[in-house]
């Protein structure tokens, strides 16, 4: 075949699969039978390969992937991806509406648009000349990763746009979701392959669009709404007219946007989609609510963290009532006692689910909770289950009160609790399977020593062939060894014997953290660590010697001294220094570029526009102020940023403590 002749047919080719595809996904028809198509794809992918210098961006090939990516490349937004405020009253959404009249004008006319909010992973795509060249995520709203490859795959989100009316270069963000019934395929694919079920579909929606490989990606069976254009210099008055010129261009847009005159009409379509969603067939978690003219919408500007004209409105978590059959105990990393409420199967804000969190046994003794109750489960932020009441009036005429176990369900070792502590725990720390395992996945992670190929189901083969039963034997394990395990070839061999070649040199706080001592997080143990440089230093300190680092406790040092006390902790201590890890903390030269903030201590909780997590503290410190990891009343300043959790705004409200935003800690600085 001549080139002449593979680019007529590869045109062809192209040109017919998108006519398919649209009229497949975006009309609902099915043209040609699923098997014309894929021979009809199998074709074009074979030229393709024959003459890979024919084959363009846009190619309908790549929505079945084919690229590998290491990592992802940061990269940062034109325009910041800004949260929404969010309120759950009738009377917080007629407050809002108050505030935009009062910016402009009582006596104002307000349309606003009305969205529903879908329950999945924000991303922003730009489009030059109609056709797709990049998507990234959102991120800390300033940067996110580019995940174009994986974007491709998905088979809604259009690769070349419809018309000619589109601006030569544009932004437009929407949101990734997977259906309830893509999910339920993919979990019972799972259950049939022995893996670990996901939780719901937003979370296996967020795992797939970060997937290496997007030929993994393509498989998910990803969808998107898209629901917002940015650009400038556009040509459009209303956030209604942009929305439809999105759906000419042949982007998904939901249909069940809708303009309302006032907030009372608001207040209606609110009230209609707390019943209509449950009818969908993916998960949403509350309305957008937008007002329409883009010109009251610059009038009424933006603060740090969201726009002043949108809110998001959240409905109240589904319950719903179901039969408690029995109660499983789990076991954690740290020992720690769960128990789980076994379901009888019940859907649930779309998800069917079968089992739900009892958090511990003060929980279980408040409801006097027994087998055979009916039992009400919701989904805290409409995410996790967990058991929230029991309807007394079903309770069977004989039934007993729970009897929480005495002893470990693994090992069956003697459960203890400390006072003042709500949980059970395990103590048989190294002979305790759930406890070892869990410990070897934490010491893996990427706040420790980051071998991100060191998963749970290698771990897991690991452990029950008795090659690694610590996460000091990694430092053992050969390549042949690595091999006998399924699905286990040279290629990921190598990878793994690799990461933990360059977990090695990892900072010495990441190998505290990653040693699994109760109680130290990867903020404690970066104040430990550069306070007291070495795990030899470490070793012999006493509970004073630890509490005399700044913000560790009395119950954080005496975990520590037993810790260094225990024959199993040195035994894994030495094994570590002979393999080569790093053990000791390189002291840094701090050059101050002034000292105003000398003498004052700092938390930074939420996400910020200006800065990072990182760069913020990085910038405290290097102004003389002092990172401190909780609220006391010693605290100075609080920055607060969008999403801070509720529970630390209500402690710093009572402690009284000076909250200052991004913008006024910048002028703190100068």
């Amino acid at each position: 075949m001549t080139t002449q002749d593979a680019e007529k047919q590869i045109s062809d080719l192209s040109a017919k699969l998108s006519y398919w595809n649209d009229e497949y996904y975006q009309n609902h028809n099915s043209v040609v039978s699923d098997f014309e198509f894929d021979k009809a794809l199998e074709t074009l992918q074979k030229l393709e390969k024959d003459f890979p210098n024919l084959k363009k961006d846009d190619s309908p090939t790549a929505r079945v992937g084919g690229s590998i990516s290491k990592d992802f490349a940061s990269i940062p937004h034109k325009y910041p991806m800004l949260s929404l405020g969010n309120t759950y009253s009738q009377e917080e959404l007629e407050a809002f509406d108050k505030r935009v009249k009062n910016v402009l004008g009582n006596n104002a006319d307000v349309e606003y648009i009305c969205e529903l909010k879908f329950d999945g992973v924000s991303i922003s795509i730009t489009y030059e000349n109609g056709k797709l060249v990049q998507a990234v995520t959102r991120g800390d709203s300033v940067q996110g990763d580019d995940v174009t490859a994986n974007v491709k795959t998905i088979k809604t989100i259009p690769l070349s746009l419809k018309g000619t009316n589109f601006p030569a270069k544009f932004e437009v963000r929407g949101e990734i979701f997977m259906s309830h019934k893509t999910f339920e395929r993919l979990n019972a694919e799972k259950a049939k392959n022995g893996e670990h079920l996901s939780a719901n579909p937003r979370n296996l929606a967020s795992g797939s669009i970060k997937q290496q490989d997007s030929r993994e990606v393509a498989k998910r069976g990803l969808d998107c709404f898209l629901y917002f254009l940015l650009g400038e210099k556009l040509p459009y008055k209303t956030h209604e007219a942009s929305v439809k010129a999105l759906a000419e261009w042949g982007f998904n847009v939901s249909p069940t946007y809708k303009n309302c005159k006032n907030i009372a009409e608001v207040l209606e379509y609110v009230a209609k989609w707390d019943t209509d969603r449950k009818k969908l067939p993916m998960d949403t978690d509350g309305v957008v609510i937008k007002v329409n003219e883009f010109a009251k919408q610059e009038e009424l500007g933006l603060t740090a963290k969201s726009p002043r004209w949108a809110i998001a409105y959240k409905y109240q978590a589904e319950s719903t009532p179901t039969l408690l059959q029995s109660i499983t105990y789990q076991v954690g990393r740290t020992g720690a006692i769960t128990p789980v409420a076994e379901l009888k199967p019940v859907l649930l804000s779309g998800t069917t689910v079968k089992r739900a969190s009892l958090h511990n046994s003060d929980f279980i003794e408040k409801l006097d909770l027994r087998v055979g109750d009916t039992v009400y489960v919701e989904k805290g932020g409409e995410i996790i289950p967990k058991v929230t009441g029991v309807d007394l009036s079903k309770r069977p005429l004989i039934s007993s009160p729970l009897v929480y176990p005495t002893h470990c369900p693994e090992c069956n070792s003697k459960l203890v609790r400390n006072a003042g502590e709500a949980n059970y725990y395990c103590l048989n720390e190294n002979g305790c399977a759930p406890q070892i395992k869990g410990k070897m996945e934490h010491f893996v992670q990427r706040k420790a020593m980051d071998i991100d190929s060191l998963g749970e189901k290698i771990i897991e083969q690991l452990y029950n062939a008795k090659i690694a039963t610590t996460f000091a034997d990694f430092y053992d394990l050969t390549h042949a060894q690595l091999k006998s395990l399924d699905r286990s070839g040279d290629k990921l061999s190598t990878k793994i014997l690799q990461g933990i070649e360059g977990s090695k040199t990892m900072d010495f706080d990441k190998v505290l953290y990653g040693l699994g001592i109760r109680f130290v997080g990867s903020g404690g143990a970066k104040k430990l660590a550069d306070a007291l440089l070495s795990i030899d230093k470490m070793m012999t300190c006493t509970v004073s010697d630890f509490t005399a680092v700044p913000e560790i406790g009395d119950k954080i040092a005496q975990s520590l001294v037993d810790y260094f006390k225990d024959p199993e902790s040195i035994k894994t201590i030495n094994r570590l220094k002979k393999a080569g890890v790093n053990l000791s903390q390189q002291l840094k030269n701090v050059v101050l570029a002034s000292n105003k903030l000398s003498g004052k201590s700092f938390l930074v909780s939420g996400t910020f526009s200006k800065f990072s997590r990182d760069e913020l503290h990085a910038s405290i410190e290097a102004n003389g102020g002092k990172l401190t990891s909780g609220i006391s009343a010693k605290l100075d300043y609080l920055i607060a940023g969008d999403k801070m959790g509720p529970a630390k705004l209500e402690k710093a409200t009572k402690l009284k403590i000076t909250m200052i935003s991004e913008d006024e800690y910048i002028k703190l600085i100068g």
